[in-house]
């Protein structure tokens, strides 16, 4: 078997295993792989296909996290959509729990530290597990 063959097996592998990790790094190394391939076919000797697929590997992981490092990072709102929300509290329990109906299920809600628990509309502004923080409006 050629070894261009051989690059290309390996790098198509690369790539099924990235889809089913769904990162982004195993398509990058796929890329230093199919390059050894190109290099194979050129006529490049193993030495050099190996050197060729390392530096090409390495260089696209690199340049991929210096892109992401260089992206502004978000605020919670973008990663927490519930934060911000409003929610109507009924009534609070005498555990100081209250259950609203918010996105189609029954969420727990709790006051944040200190607040007093009133019934009426309230701002999320933390969720702790499957617990919505509220503070009054």
């Amino acid at each position: 078997m050629e070894n261009s063959t051989l690059w290309w097996l390996i790098a198509g592998a690369a790539i099924v295993l990235e889809l089913l990790s769904g990162t982004v790094y195993l398509l990058l190394v796929a890329t230093g792989f199919a390059a050894a391939a190109l290099a194979a076919h050129m006529g490049a000797g193993l030495i050099v296909q190996l050197l060729v697929a390392s530096v090409v590997g390495v260089s696209a992981v690199a340049l991929w996290y210096q892109m992401r490092r260089r992206r502004p990072t978000r605020g919670d709102k973008d990663v927490n959509l519930d934060i911000g929300q409003t929610v109507h509290v009924d009534a609070w329990g005498p555990d100081g729990t209250a259950t609203v109906r918010y996105r189609g299920a029954q969420w727990a809600v709790v006051p944040r530290a200190g607040m007093t628990t009133t019934p009426g509309d309230h701002r999320v502004v933390e969720v702790v597990g499957s617990r919505l923080v509220v503070v009054k409006i």
